[in-house]
């Protein structure tokens, strides 16, 4: 029976392969940091180019903006973030750490295997429960708590040359206000008519208090966020096919549906006629990856209210003019790549009896689609001539070290789909054998015909 997957096996995994290391680790290390390595990085930008062609590029009426994560702090006021955006923190008065109330009620209920919905929860339910139910502090195993106090989650610095002048302003908590501060610029300089989106990929910061299984929950992380501003008699339509946009998204990038669930909010905002969330179900349980939200016409209308600007939009047929109806379709793209790390990683024993650790990405998602191994030493010139060749259009790396069973377990242990191997015939012939990461199968194929060879096994 194979071990169950566990957050430490795979950050320990991540660090020895290059997908994410701690942050400022020669320092020791700084909470809820993380820095994505070579292979992080090329997971993230892969999910990243797979969104944007998906909502932008095959979209009919959908447009891309890179908003300031600096913003006027008026923004944040209209947004209702400044006086309401904060979670329920209580402190433990023996060991003096902090803690989530509802994390740490979400945490005893997991290991209990009971379903609680500590989000729906007032402040004053949250701390009955923990009591009732003995809940202790993690860190020192005692419950001596003080009551619950709501702290914002915003990172608050300033601007200005001397501190008599300088003013406050806010790291963003999210990039979706730079969708809305820009609606009547996109829609002027594209001459969108209703219903058109705006998509933004960019970092958002909040200063989490709990520490988040490996990279769940981080100060820092992205978000892929889409607007899709409409009529509210259109409204509920687009709610429906975003939310099987992100159950669609998620599969078609491999991961497994049996993993995934939708799940409606039971709290909404006040401003909100629904909203649910794709969760992915991580060693700890299922977990929030995206949401959808009806947003009505709130946002605009409070941008509106806070500027003093016009957020209409007149239709040209009828001319009649209105606020629009916002549907929000959002993912982070952290948690994505958390989700396809935890989907991926399998030990397999093999038939002699050993275990390999393979990562069964989608060739999509893969960092590498592809290594070059050369068997010996003399062959590695006419290895890095194929890997230059292939390299116009794949991603590519290229290992010359070690046994070439070890170079095939290394290249299983990052996911890379298949293996290119330069051998003697190699040098007669231009032949080389190609293995596949899944099914360990070879292919001898012509150098000439490695591309087409590729083209149609990735599917990219």
């Amino acid at each position: 029976m194979k071990e169950q997957l566990t957050m430490d096996k795979l950050s320990n995994h991540c660090k020895r392969t290059g997908f994410v290391f701690q942050g400022s680790e020669i320092y020791g290390g700084m909470g809820n940091t993380w820095d994505y390595g070579p292979l992080g990085i090329e997971l993230k930008r892969n999910i990243k180019k797979y969104w944007w062609q998906k909502t932008v590029q095959e979209s009919e009426n959908s447009f891309g903006v890179d908003s300031s994560i600096l913003m006027n702090p008026t923004v944040w006021k209209a947004s209702g973030h400044v006086d309401s955006f904060s979670d329920p923190l209580m402190d433990c008065k023996e060991c003096k750490t902090r803690h989530r109330a509802d994390k740490l009620i979400e945490e005893y209920a997991h290991k209990k295997g009971i379903e609680v919905n500590a989000d729906a929860m007032s402040k004053e339910e949250l701390y009955a429960y923990i009591i009732e139910h003995g809940i202790k502090c993690p860190n020192c195993g005692k419950q001596n708590f003080t009551d619950i106090r709501n702290f914002n989650l915003m990172f608050e610095t300033s601007r200005g040359v001397n501190e008599e002048k300088q003013n406050k302003i806010y790291l963003r908590p999210e990039t979706a206000q730079g969708e809305y501060v820009n609606f009547l610029n996109v829609q002027r300089t594209t001459r969108a008519k209703l219903p058109f989106g705006i998509a933004n990929i960019g970092k958002a910061f909040r200063n989490e208090i709990t520490p988040g299984n490996f990279t769940f929950r981080t100060l820092e992380f992205e978000q892929m966020e889409h607007q899709l501003f409409c009529r509210d008699s259109e409204a509920m339509g687009f709610y429906e096919f975003y939310k099987q946009f992100a159950m669609d998204f998620f599969t078609f990038l491999g991961i497994k549906r049996e993993n995934l669930r939708f799940k409606d909010h039971d709290k909404l905002a006040h401003y909100a006629k629904c909203a649910c969330d794709v969760q992915y179900k991580f060693p700890w349980g299922f977990d929030e990856i995206s949401g959808t939200h009806h947003r009505g016409t709130w946002d605009l209308s409070r941008h509106q209210e806070f500027s003093g600007k016009q957020m209409t939009y007149t239709d040209p047929f009828t001319n009649e003019t209105f606020i629009p109806t916002v549907v929000e379709h959002t993912i982070g793209c952290d948690r994505f790549a958390l989700c396809a790390l935890c989907d991926a990683y399998d030990e397999e024993e093999l038939e002699n009896g050993e275990t390999r650790i393979v990562m069964h990405f989608s060739p999509k998602l893969a960092p590498y689609k592809v290594a070059i191994l050369p068997l010996q030493k003399q062959q590695s010139e006419k290895a890095k001539e194929v890997k230059k060749m292939l390299a116009k259009n794949f991603m590519v790396t290229f290992d010359e070290s070690g046994s070439i069973g070890k170079r095939y377990r290394r290249q299983d242990e990052i996911g890379t789909p298949f293996c290119v191997t330069i051998d003697f015939d190699t040098l007669e012939d231009d032949t080389v054998t190609i293995r596949d990461r899944d099914t360990m199968k070879q292919d001898r194929i012509k150098i000439s015909e490695i591309k087409n060879y590729l083209d149609e096994k990735l599917d990219l």
